[in-house]
C-alpha cells in the first residue's frame, strides 16, 4: 500500500520485482538505473551472496514531480529468489504496489518459474496483498539464448490469465523498459482509484512513464 505523507505532499510507491534465483531482477534493475537522469534517480544497491545474486533488495528510488509541487517517489526492490530467503522475501513484498514476475524462458526452468509464481501468490496473501487486484507484469526473460520456450507457448499457457505479457533479454537492455512503462501503467490507475491523483494532485499517468524512453 502506498505511503501518503500529506505534510511533504508526497506518495512512496513501491514496486517489486519476484521471480525465481538468476532470472534476471537484479539485472532488470541495473539497466533501469543505467538509463535514468541522474536527477531523477539515487543510488542502486545490490547485495549479493553465494548461490544467489541478491542476498536481501535492490533499491532504486524514483522522483517524478507534478507542476502542483506534489511528488511521488517510486522506489523498486527485487527480491532473493533462494527459497532459503523466503522470510525476506515476504517482508520485501509487503505493501507492494504493484509487482514484476520476472521468468526464466529456458525450458529447465519451468518448473522452478512455476513454483515461485506459486509463491509469490501464498506470499501476497501471507503478508495482506489482494491478488487479484494486484497489477502485476510477467516478464520471460533470457530469449536470446537457447533452448528456451517459445513465444506461442509463452501466449498459450499465460495469456488465459489476462496478465501482461513481455519478453526481454536484461543483459541486452530488451524489453526491460517496456515492462516497467506496463507496471507503472498498471499501477497508476490502481492508485488514481485509491488517491485520485489526477484532479486531487494533478499527477497523470504520463508522469510516470515518462520516466524513460519507450524501448
Amino acid at each position: 500500500m502506498a505511503e501518503l505523507i500529506r505534510e511533504k505532499n508526497k506518495l512512496v510507491v513501491k514496486l517489486v520485482y519476484y521471480g525465481p534465483a538468476l532470472s534476471g531482477k537484479t539485472t532488470n534493475l541495473m539497466r533501469l538505473h543505467d538509463m535514468m537522469e541522474t536527477n531523477k534517480c539515487g543510488e542502486l544497491m545490490t547485495f549479493e551472496t553465494k548461490g544467489d545474486r541478491t542476498l536481501f533488495f535492490d533499491l532504486l528510488p524514483l522522483v517524478v514531480r507534478a507542476k502542483s509541487g506534489f511528488s511521488i517517489k517510486v522506489k523498486l526492490y527485487t527480491v532473493p529468489g533462494q527459497v532459503a530467503h523466503d522470510a525476506t522475501r515476504k517482508a520485501v513484498l509487503s505493501r507492494a504496489d504493484g509487482v514484476v514476475f520476472v521468468a526464466d524462458s529456458r525450458t529447465s526452468q519451468a518448473v522452478s518459474n512455476f513454483e515461485s509464481f506459486d509463491n509469490l501468490e501464498k506470499n501476497a496473501g501471507r503478508v495482506g496483498l489482494d491478488f487479484e487486484r494486484l497489477p502485476l507484469v510477467v516478464q520471460f526473460n533470457k530469449r536470446d539464448l537457447t533452448d528456451i520456450v517459445s513465444e506461442e507457448d509463452v501466449l498459450r499457457r499465460w495469456q488465459p490469465t489476462g496478465l501482461p505479457i513481455v519478453f526481454s533479454s536484461a543483459l541486452k537492455g530488451i524489453g526491460i523498459v517496456k515492462t516497467f512503462h506496463r507496471l507503472l501503467a498498471g499501477t497508476y490507475a490502481s492508485l488514481d482509484e485509491s488517491y485520485d491523483l489526477n484532479r486531487h494532485h494533478g499527477i497523470q499517468a504520463g508522469h510516470l512513464t515518462d520516466l524513460l524512453p519507450v524501448s
